[in-house]
Formats: C-alpha cells, sequence, structure tokens
C-alpha cells in the first residue's frame, strides 16, 4: 500500500493496521480518524517526523503506536518528541512510556512549565539540572543564565523583593531555592507536664524527636 485515500470515509475506526507496507507520506490521511486507539505504522517508508505526528494529532484516544522500521525514527529526538506531542501513548514501538521520560520530554520541549514544574514546594526534581542546556535540534529555547541587578544581590534569599524585568527570571530563582517543609514527631508520654514539672515527681528522660525534611 501506498497510498491512503481509501480511508477518507472510515471515522469510526478504533484499530489500524498498516503495517509492513511501502507509506512514504500520510499527511492529510488520518487526521479523521479521532476514536483510533491502537495505529500500527511499522516497516513503512515514513522520512518526516515532524509531519507525521502532526497527523494525529486528533487522535486523543490513541494508546498504542508502532513506527520503528521506518526512517524517521533516526532522528535523534525521536523517542521524546512522539512522547511529548502524543502524550496519550502509553505503549510506542512495543515499548511502554515511563513517566521518566515523560518528564524528560516535558523539560526537552516546555521549558517553561518544567521549570514551573520544579519550582513547587513537594515537586519531584528534575532529571536535568537547571542552567544547563539541553542538546536538541528542536529546542529552541536555550538555558537561561539568571541576571539580578548587583544592587539587589543581597535580597537573593528574599527573591519575592528582587525587581526581576524578565519573569522567566523569576521562576528560575524559585526553582533554585525551592522552600523546604520540616515536620517533627516527639512521644509526648514521656514530656513531663506543667504540674509534674512543679512537683518533680517524674523522672527526666531525654526526648526522642524524629524529625523529616521535604524539599
Amino acid at each position: 500500500i501506498q497510498d491512503l485515500t481509501f480511508l477518507i470515509k472510515n471515522y469510526c475506526l478504533t484499530e489500524l493496521y498498516l503495517n509492513n507496507n511501502e507509506l512514504a507520506d500520510i499527511s492529510g490521511a488520518l487526521k479523521h480518524l479521532r476514536a483510533l486507539r491502537i495505529l500500527l505504522l511499522h516497516n513503512n517508508q515514513l522520512k518526516k517526523l515532524v509531519k507525521t505526528v502532526k497527523e494525529l494529532k486528533g487522535m486523543i484516544s490513541l494508546q498504542t503506536l508502532n513506527l520503528f522500521h521506518n526512517p524517521l525514527v533516526q532522528d535523534p529526538d525521536y523517542w521524546l518528541y512522539v512522547i511529548y506531542f502524543r502524550p496519550s501513548v502509553h505503549l510506542l514501538d512495543r515499548k511502554s512510556v515511563t513517566q521518566r521520560e515523560r518528564e524528560s520530554a516535558l523539560h526537552l520541549y516546555n521549558r517553561r512549565r518544567s521549570c514551573v514544574v520544579q519550582s513547587i514546594a513537594f515537586g519531584r526534581r528534575g532529571n536535568t539540572p537547571l542552567g544547563t542546556t539541553v542538546a536538541s535540534t528542536r529546542c529552541t529555547q536555550p538555558a537561561r543564565r539568571l541576571m539580578m541587578p548587583s544592587a539587589n544581590a543581597h535580597l537573593l534569599g528574599s527573591f519575592c523583593r528582587v525587581p526581576f524585568e524578565n519573569p522567566e527570571d523569576t521562576i528560575l530563582l524559585r526553582a533554585m531555592t525551592r522552600s523546604l517543609m520540616e515536620f517533627s514527631s516527639v512521644d509526648w508520654n514521656k514530656v513531663a507536664t506543667c504540674q509534674e514539672r512543679r512537683l518533680e515527681n517524674k523522672v527526666k528522660e531525654p526526648h526522642e524527636k524524629l524529625t523529616i525534611h521535604f524539599r
């Protein structure tokens, strides 16, 4: 099969197996198939990654996608590109998409949102350190270096008062100075009450305090 014009009226397909053919371009042929859950396109001649993934944009229920054995998989950003722009896919090229891969894709293709997520007090740290440049042929946002007025350098610990001109600087500083939460627990049965302290009739024991830090 080299042409997919025969699929124009098949709106309700949920599974489509087009593997092992001679497809070189699927632009305009599949975008109307919004109910697809499984799409197999492996072992074809698809060369353009961006155009191929764009064709799948409307498939919000797509969960299984095979693109291996196509020239487009040679693109260095292939795996993370598909994961980011087709977030509904859970099984890509017969491999389960992991949460770590989704986080890496977010950091690569939506750096601003990634910085915001990392700035949340109880959020997990990103795998890629802030302030480093991510090598990508499609990442148009280079790593930012925080620029602060020298006169306000002493206010680093209180970033809310620093007059940043660029909002991204505020986000970056917030991510670098994440909030720290501390919880402590004490066995109150071993703590003397006010009356017992006055009467001194309870043996003093060292207080065992358990402290947990969340960053």
